[in-house]
């Protein structure tokens, strides 16, 4: 791939995980980058390393995205920087928890992050893309959100928001140049799973991805122009998703329903 400068693409979550391999694949892809996530120095140290290795300019932005003086920061940042060509809206929590187990204080600080701040990030960015005719809008949904009774309910409803928001997105700006795309990971070998008492390496290892895979695969489907990307090579059923349901879908995995007693993800 080229690395010719393509502008900058502004991804969240960035400090390890799924965002922190978008920062490296992008970057690597002629991007640079303004990334941002809550620890600050894990990202100064994500920011250093992608700009000794590939040459791009990489802005560290810490932020907590449910302080809304943070958000509000991101989104200025969105509005006022006309270099920024691509948005990867990737922060996100978590929660494998039994709805009735669920603290309802974590459920409404994990709509705000997966739904509110999502949904002011794009409203930031998309006029002024809209404004060039061209720009790109990644959103990272999950499978639950086509199957929310497989892990905790209000996670679920808020990937399904995330889906349908894209979808809406998709609709509406694919004319004017925009690309948008959801993607729909399943089980990811990432450390979040750990924090939630239900460690990947407990997984069945055919539904797990790597982090690495995820975004490699997303990737491909975006220069393919897909905007409904499921990151694997066939769907898995858990029980709750029926292969009637995954099949306009194209291909995906489903996680298999946590223990009772799994606590939240954080991430």
């Amino acid at each position: 791939m080229s690395n010719f400068p393509k502008g900058t693409a502004l991804i969240t979550g960035a400090s390890r995980g799924i965002g922190a391999v978008y920062a490296d694949r992008l970057a690597k892809r002629g991007y640079d980058l303004i990334v941002v996530a809550r620890n600050a120095a894990r990202l100064n140290a994500l920011a250093a390393r992608l700009a000794s290795e590939t040459g791009r300019s990489v802005a560290p932005l810490p932020a907590d995205l449910n302080d809304k003086a943070d958000l509000a920061k991101v989104e200025a940042t969105l509005r006022g920087d006309p270099t920024i060509t691509m948005l990867v809206n990737n922060a996100g929590t978590s929660s494998v928890a039994p709805l009735l187990n669920a603290d309802i204080e974590k459920m409404n600080d994990m709509i705000a992050l997966n739904t509110t701040a999502l949904t002011r990030l794009t409203y930031a960015a998309a006029p002024a893309f809209v404004a060039r005719g061209a720009g790109t809008i990644i959103n990272i949904a999950s499978v639950v959100g086509i199957s929310p009774e497989t892990l905790n309910g209000v996670y679920g409803a808020t990937k399904a928001f995330v889906i349908a928001l894209s979808h809406s997105l998709q609709h509406e700006l694919a004319d004017k140049g925009i690309r948008i795309q959801a993607v729909l990971p399943g089980a990811t070998a990432t450390d979040l799973w750990e924090i939630a008492g239900l460690p990947w390496q407990n997984l069945p290892a055919s539904i797990v991805m790597s982090p690495e895979d995820v975004v490699d695969a997303a990737l491909v489907g975006l220069d393919r122009a897909s905007w409904l990307r499921f990151p694997a090579s066939m769907m898995k059923t858990s029980g709750s998703v029926s292969r009637r349901r995954a099949a306009p879908f194209r291909s995906g995995s489903a996680i298999p329903r946590p223990p009772p007693g799994a606590g939240e993800l954080h991430g």
